[in-house]
């Protein structure tokens, strides 16, 4: 048997090994991008030289250049557009098929709900062929919206799985209330649902801003005009075919990462409810 001070030692023990493991865990995530950022302040002749991740002459200019030399600025506000048309397309369909597969009663329910989930399994390079064709005949080649559309169909089944299983969670008092008042199935969906959804939009949100600000081959696929390029092709104006401008590609791979770190930080607190909101909604 254990006495009172032997357990709490044992399990402050257990505590402590568990958070040194994170922390170790973590500064391997960390690592490098603190080397992305610190090779982006150094030269083309030292940053293969200098391993310090604080340089001591740092290059600042290198960002400038980034900005204007490569032409970064025009994919930069590429991106930003792009992200935001693709996640506000996504958030209102998939937010209107979720709470009508939750909600409504119609034939084919269910089936149509198992189609969307089946889409998951088939990733967007692999209908490339059919989707270069269908947008070709569409007249979408090298066009925004040649670009958004597929992206914005890309996210919906992931998206609506989510949504719907929060709806489903939703108090049907609620809702009954809200016909008492007055409220038709629009006014409930928007004044009552979606605020409610706030944690469960917010996983939506981040998961397809990732995934539209970091991709690269659709956009190889769709888009030959320079000034519609997203960031990540961009990036490749530094890497050319005999040498590769690495300070440069750092400050513009850094730039690219800030955005992310923004959305994250501002919807930090939404991302383990919304993830975790149908284990503790009844």
């Amino acid at each position: 048997m254990y006495s009172v001070t032997q357990y709490r030692a044992k399990r402050f023990g257990l505590k402590l090994v568990m958070q040194l493991f994170c922390a170790g865990v973590a500064a391997t995530c960390l690592f490098p991008l603190f080397w992305m950022a610190a090779s982006s302040l150094k030269t083309q002749e030292t940053v293969f030289s200098d391993f310090s991740l604080l340089p001591s002459n740092p290059q600042w200019l290198n960002y400038v250049n980034a900005w204007t030399k490569g032409g970064f600025g025009v994919y930069f506000l590429n991106s930003i557009f792009y992200s935001t048309v693709v996640v506000v397309g996504i958030v209102l369909i998939s937010s209107l098929a979720a709470y009508a597969f939750a909600r409504l009663r119609f034939p084919g329910r269910q089936f149509f709900f198992i189609l969307f989930l089946a889409t998951m399994m088939i990733p967007i390079p692999g209908a490339f062929i059919a989707l270069y064709v269908l947008l070709n005949k569409l007249g979408l080649i090298n066009t925004h919206w040649g670009y958004i559309l597929p992206q914005i169909n890309g996210g919906l089944a992931l998206s609506i799985f989510l949504l719907k299983t929060f709806f489903e969670k939703l108090p049907k008092d609620l809702e009954d209330s809200a016909r008492i008042d007055g409220c038709t199935k629009w006014g409930i969906y928007w004044h009552l649902a979606m605020p409610l959804a706030k944690p469960a939009i917010a996983v939506v949100v981040i998961f397809n801003v990732l995934a539209v600000w970091n991709e690269y081959l659709l956009a190889m696929l769709v888009l030959t005009d320079k000034e519609l390029m997203p960031l990540q092709r961009g990036l490749m104006v530094f890497q050319g075919a005999h040498i590769t401008q690495y300070p440069l590609l750092m400050a513009g791979m850094t730039i690219s990462v800030i955005p992310i770190v923004v959305v994250y930080l501002l919807m930090q607190r939404y991302i383990i409810e919304g993830i975790t909101a149908g284990a503790i909604k009844g």
